[in-house]
């Protein structure tokens, strides 16, 4: 049994510590040299199989006109106030240079000549963009490579090219481009220190020792290291995204502390019970650790199930984030029993801050101090008992007013919008977002998102001149730079530039429009074809692939979820109403993120300056790890109703006892992730923000409103049918080893320690 292999598992890790932690720190060792030797950087490439973008992308490919690689573009400006390129000779000379210098670049195809463009006339530099109407703003567009032959590298240099040039030449420089897009380093590395320093304090408060605090956050930060170090090793192999290190280091210290938390006060109740440390830890490990294994198991297999969407760098993130995460598991079943067996009876003492918040507590009630349960060093386990017991004797309104409340805060739900918000919702302190303001400024903000469109004329000579007349007629377009014909291939390519920014709806619309009327229209009944491409069509064509794939993945995810839980917990009323519940947790999530992102309700509070949507595969990764670490929360929690169920056989004295005994946990756990979650909600990149946000949202909403309100009160109402399995059922189902009908050690139930 699962459980028997955790209780030596646990125990031996606990007798035999410095060994453990010596493997643990050799496996980080060597887990960072591989790393740094093997590791490749993280890289984005917005693309799935089958999509109209892709087919694009082969026509430009095969034509071999340069369209098909990465880009990037140097905007600059006269730092002489009223100067222009058309009369400042100065400015004109150092546009020159700076073309010169880009050209030498390692990899660099080719570039853009406004100088030489105005050389020729000024007509002709504004009408091939490079240069804008007013003369005061200059494009150096440069033309690399497959995102396949580049690296990081090729990013910084052009960044070191910048920096050098902007002290040299009499510029203002900006810079942006897929290219910072493809290779920029994710910014969680602040976020990760925030969310560490808040996990341990309220690991402090919640404990009241040093070490009791300390051990959670130690594994953790064994966990991470190994976690992301192998993640860095992946990307030497494929693409990984580059928001799967910040999304891998957010979930996997929330998840880490949290597992960690759970043991931690498992075994601290044993030594309360007058346990020997070894085998305190043993048993922690077996009865705590169950739960860990199911529920980490629940959080990679929901991770996991991202495949469905068919979208190759989702697919990648989520293997890359399911590392941490098992990385984690691992941790909380070998090195944290180590680390417990190391500190001794340390542990079942609270530290000196106990004693003195006993004292005090004494002090002012006028008897001596007894043994009270916190949370978060605050509210009494007997408030929780009264708190649940209010609420199991008024569970309708309790029940309605929660469903109530949740379904409001998800109604924002149905204004949802995916996209991928553009540089325009960097900082100001990105030159990606100064570049581009400074493009949409001369140029207008549809050349921050050019449109590709790729046509095989087929033998029909007349296909391009149609093409380009019709693109150019349509309401959603601005201009068509001349067409590019490969004489080779036949295949032509037209840069369409719309009359709208990449991230806003009407650019979507207007793609769509192209598809379903423009290009048909030109090409008629023949053997032409012809397809949209360029970055703002690949990302609108994966926003889509996402939201049509959706459904089947929550089906999916909500399946598995049940079947889960009802072998667990040997009930098909438990799981329905932990799937439902979940998901009102999740929605509601949902329509926060909608009002602050979209909406910009409370935008300022997380550096939000501009409302962007929703970026396009987000609701998918966040309902995935939402409904994951909600599980979580559902199997501690409900495991000691079942256990407190099987003891007395009273669902209301289950409820209570059972909910109450874990809602200090519970709650700590909960505020340690909230924490973390939300350190990152301050990065600058929008993406991160979004995961921050609506991974703290929701979490917090599950803490409390669900579990602390709507489990109690709809268990309540159900009464013995939260129990109901048919006989049927009962006789096919393999028995469950987590929390079910026996403890550690095979035994039935019997009375645990309850704090008084």
């Amino acid at each position: 049994m699962l459980s028997k292999a955790l209780l030596r598992l646990g125990a031996s890790a606990a007798r035999r510590p410095w060994r453990v932690i010596a493997a643990w720190l050799i496996a980080a060792t060597l887990a960072v040299l591989a790393a740094v030797a093997f590791g490749g950087r993280t890289a984005d490439s917005m693309t799935a199989p089958g999509l109209d973008s892709g087919r694009a992308a082969e026509l430009i490919e095969r034509a071999g006109t340069g369209q098909e690689g990465m880009t990037a573009q140097v905007v600059v400006t006269p730092l002489v106030d009223g100067a222009t390129f058309f009369d400042d000779d100065g400015a004109r000379t150092a546009l020159t240079r700076l073309r010169a210098e880009v050209q030498r670049l390692p990899h660099v195809l080719g570039t853009s000549d406004p100088a030489g463009a105005l050389d020729a006339g000024g007509d002709t530099a504004v009408r091939g963009g490079l240069v804008s109407a007013d003369g005061r703003i200059a494009v150096v567009r440069v033309q690399y490579p497959d995102q396949s032959r580049l690296s990081a590298e090729d990013l910084d240099a052009l960044v070191d090219l910048g920096d050098r040039l902007r002290a040299e030449l009499p510029l203002r420089i900006e810079m942006g481009g897929n290219l910072f897009y493809a290779f920029s380093d994710p910014d969680g590395g602040a976020s990760e220190l925030i969310g560490l320093l808040a996990a341990a304090a309220i690991l402090f408060l919640a404990f009241g020792s040093l070490v009791a605090a300390a051990l959670p956050i130690g594994m953790a930060v064994f966990g991470l290291t190994v976690g992301v170090a192998t993640m860095t090793v992946l990307a030497g192999v494929t693409e990984v995204p580059t928001f799967a290190p910040v999304l891998g280091s957010m979930v996997g210290l929330g998840v880490g502390i949290d597992y960690a938390l759970f043991v931690l006060a498992r075994h601290r109740e044993y030594l309360a019970l007058g346990l020997d440390p070894h085998e305190a830890a043993g048993r922690a490990v077996a009865t705590a650790g169950r739960p860990v294994v199911f529920a980490g198991g629940t959080v990679v297999v929901s991770i996991l199930g991202l495949a469905v969407a068919n979208v190759p760098f989702m697919t990648v993130g989520g293997v890359a984030v399911s590392i941490v995460v098992l990385t984690m598991v691992l941790a909380s079943v070998t090195l944290l029993p180590a680390f417990l067996g190391a500190a001794g009876p340390r542990l079942g003492r609270a530290g000196r801050i106990g004693r003195i918040g006993r004292a005090l507590r004494a002090g002012r009630s006028g008897r001596p101090g007894r043994r009270r349960d916190t949370v978060a060093g605050a509210v009494p386990a007997v408030g929780w008992r009264r708190w649940l017991g209010h609420v199991g004797r008024h569970p309708v309104p309790y029940a309605a007013g929660a469903v109530a409340l949740l379904l409001t805060a998800t109604l924002p739900v149905l204004g949802l919008r995916v996209g991928l918000p553009d540089d325009g919702s960097l900082p100001q302190s990105r030159t990606e977002r100064r570049a581009y303001e400074l493009v949409a400024e001369g140029f207008g903000p549809g050349t921050n998102g050019p449109l590709v469109v790729a046509a095989d004329p087929a033998g029909d000579p007349g296909v391009v001149d149609r093409l380009v007349a019709g693109v150019a007629a349509d309401p959603g377009i601005a201009s068509v730079a001349p067409a590019r014909i490969d004489r080779a291939t036949g295949v032509a390519t037209l840069v369409v530039f719309p009359t709208t920014s990449p991230q806003d709806e009407a650019t979507a619309d207007t793609i769509a429009r192209l598809r379903a009327e423009v290009l048909p229209a030109a090409i008629g009944h023949g053997q032409a074809r012809a397809h949209v491409g360029g970055a703002a069509a690949s990302l609108s064509d994966v926003g889509r692939r996402t939201s049509e794939r959706l459904p089947v993945f929550v089906a999916a995810v909500l399946a598995l979820s049940f079947l889960l839980l009802m072998l667990v917990f040997r009930s098909v009323v438990v799981p329905l109403k932990a799937v439902l519940l979940n998901l009102l947790s999740i929605g509601a999530a949902y329509g926060i993120m909608v009002a602050v992102f979209q909406w910009g309700w409370g935008g300022a509070l997380i550096g939000l300056e501009a409302t962007v949507p929703i970026v396009s595969f987000i609701p998918m990764f966040l309902f995935a790890i939402l409904f994951g670490l909600s599980m979580d929360y559902e199997v501690f929690l409900l495991s000691r109703v079942r256990e407190e169920y099987l003891r007395t056989g009273d669902n209301g004295t289950a409820i209570v006892e059972g909910l109450s005994r874990t809602a200090r946990i519970i709650t700590s756990a909960a505020l340690i992730m909230v924490a973390v979650f939300l350190s990152f909600a301050v990065a600058e990149d929008p993406s991160a923000k979004m995961f921050g946000l609506g991974l703290a949202t929701a979490i917090f909403i599950d803490a409390t409103v669900v579990r602390m309100v709507l489990v109690p009160a709809t268990m309540t109402l159900l009464g013995r049918t939260n129990w109901w399995l048919p006989k049927w059922l009962d006789r096919m189902l393999p028995r469950g080893p987590v929390g079910t009908d026996t403890d550690s050690t095979g035994e039935a139930p019997r009375p645990r320690l309850v704090d008084r």
